[in-house]
């Protein structure tokens, strides 16, 4: 065999490009030095913050939100652990099983779970929110990569649709919608923390680094709202909405020396636990939005004010035969021909021709000034989300006929928890008493409105009200001196008086002797046959009262034995 030799080239490099080469490798290498000093060095901050960008999160802490309880401590509103589900739909990888498991876990289709999880604009969406942690756990073992757990709260009302007008209710993300949740949102809500975390390549957190801010938790409320006095409430308008078929109902019950708020309920009412049951129907606070012509709820203040700048007192006497009365174009009518009555007797049998005759023998701006002074017009600045201010028109626009069927109610317009509200002028000695929702533990300061002689004055007559010959009879309690006014109004629609839809009320107090508690009741519409407030509203305030002076103890101020029976149910008018 012959070898062949084959020769090799060599290429030798002369010696200039020899040392142009090495002299460029060093120059990259002193470069490359150099840039590394000035990143570590120089512009350590931007690397740190590029490089932490990809692995540390800032982060939400949650804080708390305050319990919301009774003025004896009851717990009304309370928030419960719960966790939510989310995924990043850029980061899933689930098998077939695994998605049919975890829809299974959810209570949710498999479509449903696999359109969110493939949202791949999103980094982040919600599977589910508000699962018991049980479950949640249960999900977490399935181990899919970008499906995350997060603690949250959700809040729960013990007390169901009793209370729910008062504590109205919380979104999904535990802020404030209705009632004292939305009134009080900032200081129940506290404030959000935060805190700097690790995270894994799977979105994971695996290290808490530092709390940046600690969360402030919300603060506790308690409320004025007593629970077994609103329990009762609730219960008694319920039943009397029921027999009464009517459309509606409210009732207010407060403290008469403090103002404070002991009860507060509406029909139709709501479940906040259930929020898809919840409708705007059922969700409006009426004792609170909702405004009425009240009525001869109104003419103890027409009254008042007659006796406090001296045209009248309790027996001066005006002729109302024969039941009726023209002013100007307008005919004023009673029920019925009462002939001569007293001051006191017009309260007692709610004689609209007397009152009105009190009415224009004032200046009209002495009367404005009454109704307002009174409350009427204006916001009582409870605290509530949405609450109306009535209507009270200026004076000088009044003509003969406004100012007179005014005096008895019509032509002014107010919510339950004014009119109750301006009672109080009656129970503290001529003082209208600020409105609170809130728990009082210190005297509570009014603003004077009419002498203290005149208001016990008003006291007696409105007691002569419940008893025999008077309009609310059926108001009376065995063991206690009660006082009040019964109203029955024509609902204003579309404008004009409805001829046989009415708004039956009835405002009262007692013990009469040292007042403490006012109640006052609403019935829209009742259409089960009767309809005067001392048929229809008066039987509630009984029943409420009768059950919270017992629940607060308050001593009786009469025998046992003062309640006058009837062989019939009593029907006397007071429309007006």
């Amino acid at each position: 065999m012959i070898k062949i030799k084959t020769a090799i080239p060599q290429v030798k490099l002369t010696a200039w490009r020899s040392i142009l080469l090495f002299g460029l490798l060093a120059l990259g290498l002193i470069s490359l030095a150099v840039r590394a000093a000035y990143l570590q060095g120089m512009h350590h901050d931007f690397l740190q913050k590029k490089g932490e960008s990809r692995y540390s999160r800032v982060v939400d802490m949650n804080a708390d939100r305050g319990m919301i309880t009774d003025r004896n401590g009851h717990i009304l509103a309370i928030s419960s652990p719960v966790a939510s589900i989310y995924a990043d739909p850029k980061m899933i990888e689930i098998d077939p099983e695994k998605l049919k498991h975890l829809a299974r876990l959810l209570e949710m289709e498999i479509s449903e779970v696999n359109t969110l999880i493939n949202k791949e604009n999103r980094r982040f969406v919600y599977l589910k929110r508000h699962i018991v942690p049980d479950t949640a756990e249960k999900i977490m073992k399935l181990k899919v990569r970008g499906i995350h757990l997060l603690y949250e709260s959700k809040r729960y009302y013990p007390e169901s649709e009793f209370a729910a007008h008062v504590l109205g209710f919380t979104d999904i993300n535990d802020e404030g919608q209705e009632g004292v949740e939305r009134g009080w949102q900032d200081l129940l809500a506290g404030e959000l923390g935060r805190r700097r975390v690790l995270k894994d390549n799977k979105g994971q957190i695996i290290e808490d680094v530092e709390n940046i801010r600690p969360p402030k938790p919300g603060q506790d409320l308690v409320l004025s709202i007593d629970r077994r006095v609103q329990y009762r409430a609730h219960a008694e308008l319920k039943n009397a909405v029921l027999e009464n078929r009517a459309k509606a109902g409210s009732i207010v019950v407060l403290d008469a020396q403090t103002g404070e708020i002991l009860a507060l309920t509406n029909l139709p009412a709501y479940n906040p636990n259930r929020r898809s049951s919840i409708t705007n129907e059922r969700l409006r606070n009426r004792a609170l939005i909702d405004t009425f012509e009240p009525g001869s709820t109104l003419k103890p203040f027409t009254v008042a004010i007659a006796m406090e700048v001296g045209k009248v007192n309790s027996n001066t006497v005006f002729q109302t035969a024969p039941g009726m009365w023209q002013v100007g174009r307008k005919t004023i009518r009673d029920v019925s021909n009462k002939g001569d009555l007293t001051v006191a007797q017009i309260i007692q049998q709610s004689s609209n021709v007397g009152t009105a005759k009190i009415a224009l023998s004032l200046e009209p701006q002495t009367m404005w000034e009454m109704f307002n002074r009174s409350g009427f017009g204006a916001l009582t600045n409870s605290g509530f989300p949405g609450e109306a201010s009535g209507i009270l028109r200026p004076y000088n626009k009044w003509r003969p006929i406004e100012q007179a069927t005014m005096s008895y109610g019509h032509g002014i317009s107010t919510s339950l928890l004014q009119l109750a509200r301006a009672y109080t002028i009656f129970t503290s000695g001529g003082e209208l008493k600020p409105v609170s929702l809130l728990k009082q533990n210190m005297p509570v300061m009014g603003q004077r409105v009419i002498s203290r002689d005149t208001a016990m004055a008003m006291s007696e007559m409105l007691e002569m009200a419940t008893k025999p010959g008077g309009t609310a009879p059926l108001a009376q309690i065995s063991g206690y001196r009660v006082a009040g006014k019964t109203g029955t109004a024509h609902k204003l629609v579309d404008g004009n008086y409805a001829n046989k839809r009415y708004i039956s009320t009835f405002v009262g107090f007692a013990p009469v002797s040292n007042p403490r508690l006012i109640i006052a009741v609403m019935i829209d519409e009742p259409s089960a046959g009767k309809y005067f407030g001392g048929a229809v509203a008066a039987p509630v305030f009984n029943k409420v009262m009768s059950s919270a002076l017992r629940i607060l103890n308050i001593p009786p101020d009469a025998p046992a034995n003062n309640v006058i029976t009837f062989t019939a149910t009593p029907e006397i008018g007071d429309e007006g």
